[in-house]
């Protein structure tokens, strides 16, 4: 009975040392703008709440268990390639190689037959 007594005492306390809830009715005009600023007039301003106090104000809502929408919304994450390009190129190039090579046979049979065909074509004119 005593942990739930405290437990209550400590939430009492925690919200009267922070309002979170006043605080957020004050600023919410304010972080509706933007997490960083905004653009007026072709000026940019800073928010009215610094960073820090924005970030407790935050971390109060999301502790009393209430939503917090004033994040922005997440992007995509961009597929950029860790590491040198030479060294993914010459991967590819040994790949290429390694595809060509098994090809190898046919094609040396190929070259073979076009040239013995160019030979004959050529003794036949003669």
């Amino acid at each position: 009975m005593s942990a739930k007594v405290a437990q209550k005492v400590v939430k009492v306390i925690g919200e009267y040392q922070y309002p979170w809830r006043e605080k957020l009715a004050k600023y919410k005009d304010e972080l509706s703008k933007g997490v960083w600023g905004y653009w007026e007039l072709g000026a940019w301003k800073p928010l009215g709440i610094s960073a820090r106090r924005r970030a407790r104000l935050r971390k109060e809502v999301l502790m009393a268990g209430q939503d917090w929408p004033f994040d922005p919304e997440k992007k995509e994450m961009r597929n950029v390639r860790k590491g040198h390009k030479c060294d993914r190129i010459s991967a590819e190039k040994r790949e290429k190689t390694a595809r060509l090579m098994e090809k190898m046979p046919d094609m040396l049979l190929a070259y073979k037959k076009r040239r013995w065909e160019k030979k004959m074509k050529e003794e036949d004119k003669k």
